[in-house]
């Protein structure tokens, strides 16, 4: 198979064919290695790419299926990144912290552990900003370097774009796992808080972190699902037989007048083709103020910043970002009360959220990922869309929607109840069929034609 049809295949599909011997483990990790080399100062998606190792692993999976009784994985021989915020055996985890530069994990993170049982190959570890924080990273926009990538799991974003991984681990805090996703034009997906393991992550906020994943399709969504959960995962009911019952959605009024006029206007018209194709949708909002849920996210994640960084700060302080090191001495400083009173609200903005759904019957609200397409490599965008869902612990999914005037990424967001991660995907996988595909970045060298035109061809 030719480089760049390997490059095209899902990780779910690249799989399937490893197991079948159609294609070999290293045939696919060599090309995506190649691609790497072509790309990498491109798109500066990688902070530590692992070639070697990464070869000797891909050998390794192609000489198991030789071996009697061996039972390969859903992921067996196919190569991913995983966000340098994620601990990984014996690959330094930087986090973007230059005295970080030299630390090398013993044990790699849960989540990483449980790809790699399902044998999957690292190769590499991708782009963050610091330890998942605003201050924006190295990483560029495929579509247009004068944009930003995102963040702040802008690495694997970039390199799931570009074909160098079909999937890619991201980390969720506020919007970091969805908010790049839709500027660079894949899937983006945060599940319920706690379905997946943070175990072994490098910690910006405890309450409030997820560990997300970047890909090109659902179905790899599902898979890491089976794959990475911690614990037993809610079916869903909405698939009858290979036909999938049109959703009932939420658009999210006050979500649209946070948006900018040309997004406003393509989330209505997402709406509209949706309601043609059988859907039903019906008006909600939030159930709070944004402004209020914004400001319970941001204290949280002042005062556990704080806490974390403490010591650190007191030791590397002139190292720290200065995005970063503001959150963190403003942390010091709020009131024990003032945290308790944002726990509450959170407490009380998820029961809204949930009970809108519940309200209305709804499988899913319908928000702008972001309100705007990517702005510039001075931010790494707003995350005030994608804030209300994580702090609720709701999952959530970004799909590439279309492109804007300018021809950038525009994303299509939806969210359902807590533990509804499999009815969610059921319901995106639904409206993916109503959505056009996007090209590939025409900025890119030896892009694969279509390899961003896949992300919406879901079944």
């Amino acid at each position: 198979m030719r480089r760049d049809a390997l490059l095209e295949l899902g990780a779910t599909e690249a799989a399937a064919l490893i197991r079948r011997r159609q294609i070999s483990s290293t045939e696919i990790v060599q090309a995506a290695l190649e691609r790497v080399d072509d790309l990498g100062e491109l798109t500066g998606a990688w902070a530590t790419v692992i070639s070697e190792f990464a070869l000797a692993e891909a050998n390794r999976a192609d000489a198991d299926l030789w071996t009697r009784d061996f039972t390969p994985g859903r992921l067996h021989g196919v190569p991913f990144g995983v966000k340098d915020v994620i601990d990984t055996a014996n690959v330094p985890t930087a986090a973007a912290f230059t005295p970080f530069r030299n630390r090398v994990p013993v044990e790699d993170a849960a989540v990483v552990a449980a790809l790699k049982k399902a044998g999957a190959v690292l190769i590499g570890k991708t782009t963050t900003t610091q330890f998942a924080f605003a201050d924006p990273s190295s990483a560029r926009n495929p579509w247009a370097r004068s944009r930003t990538a995102g963040g702040s799991s802008s690495g694997s974003a970039v390199a799931v774009a570009t074909g160098q991984v079909p999937l890619a681990l991201g980390t969720q805090t506020g919007g970091s796992t969805l908010r790049p996703a839709a500027f660079n034009g894949v899937i983006g997906f945060k599940p319920t808080l706690g379905l997946v393991s943070t175990v072994g992550l490098l910690p910006l906020s405890w309450t409030l972190d997820h560990v997300g994943v970047l890909t090109r399709n659902i179905e790899d969504v599902r898979t890491f699902i089976d794959v990475a959960a911690a614990r037993p995962v809610k079916q869903s009911a909405a698939a009858i037989g290979p036909q999938i019952v049109p959703p009932r959605l939420g658009l999210v009024v006050p979500a649209l007048e946070e948006a900018c006029e040309e997004v406003r206007a393509h989330i209505r018209d997402l709406a509209n083709a949706f309601m043609a194709g059988g859907a039903i949708v019906v008006e909600v909002d939030f159930g709070l103020p944004l402004g209020l849920i914004l400001a319970a996210q941001r204290l949280i994640v002042q005062v556990e910043a704080a806490t974390v960084h403490r010591r650190l700060l007191e030791r590397h302080a002139s190292d720290y970002l200065p995005l970063l090191r503001a959150c963190a001495e403003v942390g010091q400083v709020v009131p024990a009360h003032s945290y308790v009173d944002a726990l509450r609200l959170r407490r009380l903005a998820a029961d809204r959220l949930e009970g809108q759904i519940a309200r209305h019957q709804l499988d899913a609200l319908l928000t702008p990922t972001v309100g705007s397409e990517a702005p510039g490599p001075e931010t790494t965008g707003d995350p005030s869309l994608q804030n209300p869902f994580t702090l609720a612990g709701m999952p959530s999914i970004s799909l590439p929607s279309g492109l804007s005037r300018n021809g950038l990424p525009l994303g299509v967001q939806f969210a359902a109840r807590c533990g509804d991660d499999i009815q969610l995907l059921e319901t995106a996988r639904w409206c993916a069929d109503h959505l056009e595909p996007i090209p590939a970045p025409a900025g890119i060298s030896e892009s694969p034609a279509g390899i961003i035109g896949r992300a919406n061809h879901f079944r």
